[in-house]
């Protein structure tokens, strides 16, 4: 109620294409958002602008659509003055969510990958155009108590997206390789396990469809929408763009061979603790507990943050935890054993590619 004292507007575009339990997507969905209209309807707030999916109906046969759907059902059941928007696939110069994942996948080396045969499809529209609706429903009477579809003018296949994406990126083109089912299927459970934007629950709604009727939404709102091509040609990409695009793919990469390494050390380390305590104790000049102790302290603190780094644990600390560590563990083994830095396959020379690896996770890990 404090947050909504002197507001006369909201607009609620929260959302979440996957979440880890079905509740949890309630919660974002339905739960919230039910609050949050009660609460405007107590502290006296004129309007409500819902952003919602339109791919948000029980056909979809999805928890997210669902639930959108829902929110919409609770909005319109209210006293508030409502507008409900289901806008199509939303792009801009950022990417975000759907959007990243697909211009992932139109920079895939070699090829471009696409689930089925790329006939699924979109009407894209423009994050301005959409801001344009959004503000059209808060200052004016003309979309008050409807629902609205905010799509463009142009009906693109998946595969024009990533083929077009992959132009706009400015590299060089490739051929369409369509994904067997049994891979896609494969992909998005592993999503939906580790987290991830290519999820079953993207799969099923690309797969129902997010195309809408462009003529009804210019008639409701009298707005003209930057067509597909038209907004890209106008919005040339950066070379962030283009980091952004192949890092997508490499962060989950990145991501789970630390978490492994981590593990594998702290695991390792443990099941070699008879071999390497006595030598501890020798060249360090301690007693025999004293080192069984500080090398059961670093397997555990690797365990933990193989666990933390595969979790997703506040990124920026932990990187530079994962960095003075190592280069703990290196200062120390260099006085111990120098000679390890002139050894075969130089063994501490690897900690310096692993620090880097873990300060780039830490800076590239943040989606917002």
């Amino acid at each position: 109620m404090p947050r909504l004292a002197n507001v006369d507007a909201v607009v609620n575009c929260a959302g979440v294409l996957h979440a880890p339990a079905a509740a949890s997507m309630e919660a974002i969905h339905v739960r919230a958002p039910a609050a949050l209209f009660g609460a405007c309807e107590r502290a006296g707030v004129r309007r409500v602008v819902h952003v919602s999916a339109i791919s948000a109906n029980r056909d979809a046969h999805t928890v997210y659509a669902s639930t959108k759907l829902e929110s919409e059902e609770r909005l319109r059941a209210s006293t508030l003055e409502w507008v409900v928007l289901r806008p199509s696939l939303v792009h801009a110069r950022g990417a975000y969510g759907g959007t990243a994942a697909l211009r992932a996948l139109a920079s895939f080396p070699f090829f471009i990958p696409v689930p089925g045969d790329g006939s699924q499809q979109f009407q894209p529209i423009w994050i301005d155009d959409l801001c344009a609706v959004i503000a059209m429903a808060i200052e004016t009477d003309r979309l008050v108590r409807k629902t609205i579809d905010p799509v463009g003018p142009d009906l693109v296949t998946l595969r024009d997206v990533l083929v077009d994406y992959r132009r706009w990126l400015g590299f060089p083109a490739a051929r369409v390789a369509a994904m067997p089912r049994w891979v896609v299927h494969l992909v998005t459970r592993l999503a939906d396990r580790m987290g991830g934007t290519l999820n079953s629950t993207a799969l099923a709604q690309l797969e129902h469809g997010n195309s809408g009727d462009a003529g009804a939404f210019v008639d409701a709102t009298g707005l003209r929408p930057l067509g597909w091509r038209q907004a890209l040609e106008r919005n040339p990409a950066h070379a962030q763009d283009r980091w952004h695009a192949r890092m997508y793919l490499v962060r989950p990469i990145l991501r789970a061979t630390l978490a492994f390494l981590w593990l594998v050390s702290g695991f390792a380390g443990l099941f070699a603790l008879r071999e390497w305590t006595p030598l501890l104790a020798r060249d360090a000049g301690v007693g025999f507990e004293v080192a069984g102790l500080a090398l059961i302290v670093c397997c555990v603190a690797d365990i933990v943050i193989g666990v933390l780094v595969a979790r997703r644990w506040r990124p920026r600390p932990l990187a530079a935890i994962q960095t003075l560590l190592i280069v703990a563990y290196t200062l120390a083994a260099s006085l111990l054993w120098p000679s390890l830095w002139a050894e075969a396959l130089a063994p501490l020379a690897k900690n310096l590619p692993i620090a880097a690896a873990a300060l780039a996770l830490g800076a590239i890990e943040e989606e917002r």
